[in-house]
């Protein structure tokens, strides 16, 4: 929804979208602050970016076969 209000945010403004979708303008503000600053994510979510890359090699290295239970 986020990439749809700034699609349309100059014509309307945020928090009239806001209004007519299921998003809080508020939600909309720290999705865009999260975008500029990834430092002010929540701990969780900085705790499952980290082994992403590792992840992903995994997965790369077995041809692409394996599951969420095997990786």
């Amino acid at each position: 929804m986020v990439p749809f209000i700034d699609a349309h945010r100059a014509g309307y403004g945020v928090e009239p979208i806001c209004t007519q979708l299921p998003i809080a303008a508020p939600t909309y503000y720290e999705c865009k602050a999260r975008e500029v600053d990834p430092g002010g994510l929540p701990p969780q979510a900085r705790r499952d970016i980290e082994p992403a890359g590792e992840i992903q090699r995994v997965y790369d290295e077995n041809v692409l076969v394996y599951g969420a239970y095997k990786v």
